[in-house]
């Protein structure tokens, strides 16, 4: 037990560093050396000190000591590490017209009521010949019975496996579980929904699991599958320059790939689209090659595929499940909607008034966030706060004027209609490249106000 001092402040642990963070409301929880009141990373507050500590040039966010920087450098975690044979710069980015540099971004707050009222008018009548409100498919699968009964999860917990329990439902109604394919989880953080397929799938023969995710994640689940006949693959690349016929592992299973997402945020879900069907659409324009062309070398595979060889084949997409969220992290350059918006006489203007606009679908978010539990410790809110950490809260004000003419409740239902109209972009791409897709509520609104499920299948 930390002994407290007489302003309430918790005293630093023994053997711990004596440096109070300020933004944590605590003291510094880092061993320190044999007789030293402070850690390395604190060094600089210890008057005492005879090495000084300035900022990683790397990273700002930590700090090294000034005279063993070049031995830091050379194997500070932030350094550059070489690209993969599947990383290709802004490939799924979509194209930059000088019609896209001359969007003028003006925020919903510095609109008029007058432009605001036109800007409504225009997404209604955008809206006309499609269907608004998509089907109901609230579903479950027993694999996630144990769990969902487990006393022990908490509300954040419960409502995730419900969330996953209703995606895997909905999947297996479109028959997307079953064996002999490789599963591509975007934006996979955690890696839960690839878990809970593996668990459906745990006697099905050749299955396997790709797990895209950006950032470096803490608490993963693909530890657990280590001593399973699956594989879970984790690629630590961004969606935008990803190029998964390069993968080593598709190029030598050639399985068939099911892409699937839990809130798959924003521009992410048009990245991923991108990932999945741009290149396959670039190789239909090129005359295929004769033949296969093995790699015969490993080292000389990676040179090929760097080099962007014809060795790297066509990925086979046998369906799509993914949950959206976040539409006013949207951006044009990557939306593929684009020619689905110009047919109804819209452009980038419009796109990003209606993209700043469909943060009003889930204003009631920041309600909910900002009711945390005043009980609860500040820790215990924060592990809360990561679990939901699959949403970032727009910064989008509500003008006055709009906040008296129009009702919370109106602007919520304005904010659907975005969303639903950037949707249907997604539906049209995916119509043109040959396949049936679908939207579909598969939770409730108290469950999760982002719950809208994207599904595809070949037609």
């Amino acid at each position: 037990m930390a002994a407290v001092v007489s302003d309430g402040v918790s005293a630093p642990l023994p053997g711990r560093c004596a440096f109070y963070v300020a933004k944590k409301k605590r003291y510094c929880k880092m061993l320190v050396g044999n007789g030293k009141k402070f850690c390395g990373e604190h060094g600089n507050a210890d008057s005492d000190s005879e090495r000084k500590r300035i900022p990683c040039p790397l990273d700002p966010k930590h700090t090294v000591f000034e005279d063993s920087l070049a031995k830091h450098l050379k194997k500070c975690n932030s350094k550059e590490k070489p690209k993969p044979v599947y990383y290709v710069k802004d490939i799924n980015a979509g194209s930059v017209t000088e019609e896209e540099n001359t969007i003028d971004e003006v925020s919903i707050a510095e609109r008029s009521k007058e432009e605001l009222d036109s800007l409504i008018q225009k997404l209604k009548t955008s809206l006309k010949g499609l269907n608004t409100e998509p089907d109901t498919s609230l579903l479950s699968h027993p694999a996630l019975n144990e769990a969902l009964n487990d006393p022990k999860n908490g509300n954040f917990a419960f409502k995730h496996l419900k969330q996953q329990a209703s995606i895997l439902g909905n999947m297996e109604a479109l028959e997307l579980l079953g064996e002999e394919r490789c599963y591509v989880e975007f934006g996979a953080g955690k890696g839960k929904l690839s878990h809970w397929i593996h668990v459906v799938l745990q006697e099905a023969k050749n299955v396997h699991f790709l797990l895209v995710e950006r950032s470096s994640t803490r608490f993963k689940v693909d530890g657990k599958h280590k001593n399973t006949d699956s594989t879970f693959d984790r690629l630590q690349v961004d969606i935008q320059h990803l190029d998964l016929s390069r993968v080593p592992f598709l190029q030598e299973k050639r399985l068939p790939v099911i892409a699937v997402g839990k809130h798959l945020c924003g521009a992410a879900t048009d990245l991923a689209l991108r990932c999945l069907f741009e290149r396959s659409a670039k190789d239909k324009d090129r005359e295929p090659p004769t033949k296969r062309i093995k790699l015969q070398e490993e080292e000389e595979g990676c040179e090929e595929a760097m080099l962007g060889s014809e060795s790297s084949e066509e990925v086979v997409v046998s369906g799509l499940a993914v949950a959206l969220c976040c539409h006013h992290r949207c951006d044009w350059r990557h939306y593929v909607g684009k020619d689905f918006f110009r047919e109804r006489g819209l452009g980038p203007t419009d796109f990003s008034a209606f993209q700043r606009m469909s943060s009003w679908a889930t204003c009631g978010m920041s309600r909910v966030k900002s009711s945390s539990n005043p009980e609860k410790s500040s820790q215990e809110n924060f592990k809360d706060e990561e679990e939901e950490g699959e949403h970032e809260w727009s910064s989008e004000n509500v003008p006055d004027h709009l906040n008296n003419a129009v009702s919370a409740e109106e602007r919520e239902h304005i904010g659907r209609l975005c969303k639903t109209l950037i949707n249907h972009g997604r539906l049209h791409y995916l119509q043109q490249r040959g396949f049936k897709s679908s939207l579909r509520y598969y939770t409730s609104r108290d469950v999760s106000l982002e719950n809208v499920l994207l599904t595809a299948l070949p037609s």
